[in-house]
């Protein structure tokens, strides 16, 4: 069951954020003050220790599309803001078809992703299991940023040496030739020129995550002269509104200024 914890009283709105994210942190501080918002900030559980945002929090899966819509109406919920991960697919297809069986109405909040700049070396990848098989060709020294989850992806790539950063450590099948650094972000720029230059990467595989937390390690990637495989972003559901603005969300929900 969810570990839960009561997030009180509003007259109004009872406004669940999807989060795990820096926006929906963002949202729920903006939120936090509003007499007329009751929140609950809704967390997958995949960090052992996530930084709780203020307002009511829950933690753990909803059980599907049924369990999510069944939870929304009985909470009183009347916005959806999906602030997941850009990566969290599965969430905001639920999303939007609770949407469609509740009606009660949803906006995505989702953050730009990165675009490459002059001097940058990309090539890009549909999936992790297409990043794994084009990386070998890259180089042999890589700094993979993709996150602990989908790390068993690279695990047959034994004449690879990896470097990867993730919260918490990685489980089940993980590369031979392998470092892990435990370590949350935000990144500055000089600090991942260190890491880079110590450890002699020659590649840097991220997923196309956005926002301005990690991106000092393309700027870094850049300097060096290294390339980065950049995994694209998987599609979004149809018919949710989207917006990369928490003002723009306090405007949909009547507390903007």
């Amino acid at each position: 069951m969810p570990a839960e914890r009561s997030p009180g009283r509003g007259p109004a709105r009872h406004v669940l954020i999807l989060g795990g994210t820096t926006e929906a942190r963002r949202l729920a501080e903006a939120l936090e003050h509003q007499p007329s918002c009751q929140v609950t900030t809704s967390l997958a559980g995949r960090v052992a220790a996530p930084l709780l945002p203020p307002g009511g929090t829950r933690v753990g899966g909803f059980g599907g599309v049924a369990g999510l819509a069944g939870w929304i109406v009985g909470s009183g919920v009347t916005h959806v803001v999906d602030a997941t991960h850009p990566f969290a697919e599965r969430i905001s297809f639920n999303a939007a078809e609770a949407q469609a069986l509740t009606g009660v109405p949803t906006l995505a909040l989702r953050r730009p992703g990165w675009t490459p700049g002059p001097g940058d070396d990309w090539r890009f990848a549909g999936s992790l299991e297409e990043a794994a098989a084009a990386l070998p060709g890259l180089g042999g020294r890589a700094f993979l940023t993709t996150g602990r989850m989908g790390l068993h992806t690279f695990a047959h790539l034994s004449d690879t040496w990896f470097l990867v950063r993730s919260v918490d450590p990685p489980e089940g099948p993980v590369p031979p030739r392998l470092e892990v650094l435990l370590a949350r972000g935000p990144f500055a720029l000089a600090d991942e020129r260190e890491l880079l230059a110590r450890h002699r990467i020659d590649v840097l595989v991220t997923k196309d995550s956005g926002g301005s937390a990690t991106a000092p390690k393309l700027a870094a990637a850049r300097e060096a002269g290294i390339p980065v495989l950049v995994v694209r972003r998987p599609a979004v559901p149809a018919g949710v509104p989207e917006t990369d603005s928490v003002e723009v969300v306090l405007d949909w929900l009547g507390t903007g200024s």
